[in-house]
């Protein structure tokens, strides 16, 4: 039996076990708002789509907020789009959270839970997001980070990686220039133990680094591409580590204006494997301020430098007049903690991990809104092909988002979920309603977390609620458990 016949079995027991619990409806159903190609002026046009997804982007909230890091061209956008509030990843890391989103299927489904199987190991036939668009008479081009970049030195692997010939006409990686390898100031917080964490004051120019070459290739082929219908994945590399960048962003973020996240004395503990497990949490441990306002600086500086580039793209939309043909997709691939739970990371089940940004504009839609719709990065896939008149060839998790873009009042559904794993037998799965975060690992412990009260997940109230802890519990096995 094919892994596509196994997922839809799945998918044909899961949707039966929703109708028959009675407790809970996923979907709020609201007068449905097309945005389609049909309900254009011209019924023959395709719109273009431009897919903007950052790697290692966290939300608005919590220590990193929008009174600290410069983003004018995300505030530029977000005056043209709607945007999500509530937007949760379903695997916090990079390979399996792209991988679900490009399929529209969850990562119990796909069974791609680390960085180190490519999408077509797993599922070979499976159409993806730019696929569908590609097979429908778009141009399809990747630059950059779309789908995690394996493949290491060999060229052929790397394009592999990168899915080309199947989600792409063309996909490109770019690498660091000599001069902008030249740092004039950093160091490696954790004295070596740990590889990947350093920082970097960069020699040269924004077109040294990855991102400002990924800027330039888009606005190229845009450029290029003229009038024909394109889909284009943009794929930026920052604020990921190693926090790395020119060093004119640094200097927008003078040490002494910072404050790092502090917890609070009386934070509940929580399971090793929840955070602060592994190698990291024992570096971690050993941080001081010093360590956390250095990292802390280099992430804010890496996000304005990410966001010079999208202000370049978003140049070049205003310069062909693209906006009234163009469906912009703007997504961090997860969340990332900046210091909360003493972790610097992505890969838990707490909110600063699974929620990531998202914002969308799309032609006739009003600017400027905001949605606390709860949505998933599964709902990616079928908003696509609602707005862009395409049939799914399989059956995907998620739900068009055109009756949010329409009205951000709307709500697509009451909950969302993430999962991760810590081996190959201990995983852990966690829901998401408007009030309440329920995680439950496969060997029983629980944590569930009131929103209303504690948006910042210190206290467990797991014992004091277990009629909360039961309902979402069931809900939880109506995803069922990762495919092995």
């Amino acid at each position: 039996m094919s892994t596509l016949t196994q997922i839809h079995i799945q998918n044909l027991k899961r949707k039966l076990t929703f109708f028959i619990a009675i407790f809970f409806t996923a979907l709020l159903i609201s007068p449905r708002a097309s945005l389609h190609a049909a309900d254009r002026t011209s019924s023959s046009a395709k719109l273009n789509v431009l897919l903007i997804m950052v790697d290692d982007l966290r939300d608005y909230g919590g220590a990193f907020t929008r009174d600290v890091v410069k983003t004018p061209n995300l505030d530029r956008l977000r005056a043209r789009g709607t945007t999500f509030e509530r937007a949760y990843v379903q695997y916090p890391v990079c390979n399996p959270s792209r991988c679900s989103m490009m399929t529209g299927l969850r990562a119990e489904q796909t069974g791609i839970v680390g960085n180190d199987k490519r999408l077509r190991e797993r599922l070979p036939e499976i159409v993806t997001m730019p696929q569908l668009c590609k097979e429908s008479g778009w141009q399809s081009h990747a630059f950059g980070k779309l789908y995690h970049l394996g493949g290491g030195k060999n060229p052929e692997a790397r394009q592999a990686w990168m899915d080309t010939g199947m989600s792409w006409h063309t996909a490109q990686a770019f690498e660091t220039t000599t001069t902008g390898k030249k740092m004039i100031e950093g160091r490696n917080v954790t004295d070596g133990a740990l590889n990947w964490c350093h920082w970097g004051a960069a020699a040269g120019t924004d077109d040294d680094q990855p991102d400002g070459q990924i800027a330039a290739a888009t606005v190229a082929k845009i450029e290029e591409l003229g009038d024909a219908p394109w889909f284009i994945g943009c794929g930026f590399m920052k604020p990921h580590d190693p926090f790395i960048a020119p060093k004119k962003y640094f200097d927008m973020y003078p040490i002494d204006s910072l404050r790092i996240w502090h917890e609070p004395a009386d934070i509940a503990p929580v399971r090793k494997d929840a955070v602060g497990f592994g190698d990291y949490g024992k570096a971690f441990a050993n941080f001081t301020d010093k360590e956390w306002t250095e990292l802390f600086r280099a992430y804010c500086a890496g996000t304005s430098f990410m966001d010079a580039q999208l202000g370049r793209v978003l140049d070049a939309l205003d310069k062909n007049k693209l906006w009234d043909k163009t469906l912009v997709i703007f997504v961090g691939d997860h969340g990332y903690h900046t210091g909360e739970r003493n972790w610097w990371n992505k890969n838990t089940l707490f909110e600063r991990s699974c929620r990531a940004p998202l914002v969308i504009a799309a032609p006739g839609i009003k600017g400027g809104q905001t949605s606390r719709s709860l949505v998933e990065f599964v709902d990616l896939y079928p908003t696509v092909a609602d707005v862009c008149d395409l049939k799914i060839p399989h059956e995907v998790a998620g739900v068009s988002l055109s009756s949010v873009l329409m009205s951000p009042d709307n709500k697509v559904k009451e909950a969302a979920f993430t999962l991760v794993t810590r081996g190959p037998k201990l995983y852990g799965q966690s829901i998401r309603t408007a009030r309440w975060r329920l995680t439950k690992w496969s060997d029983d412990p629980t944590q569930l977390y009131d929103h209303d009260n504690d948006p910042e997940e210190n206290h467990n109230v797991a014992s004091e609620h277990p009629d909360i802890v039961s309902e979402l519990v069931k809900q939880l096995q109506i995803v069922g458990k990762p495919q092995s």
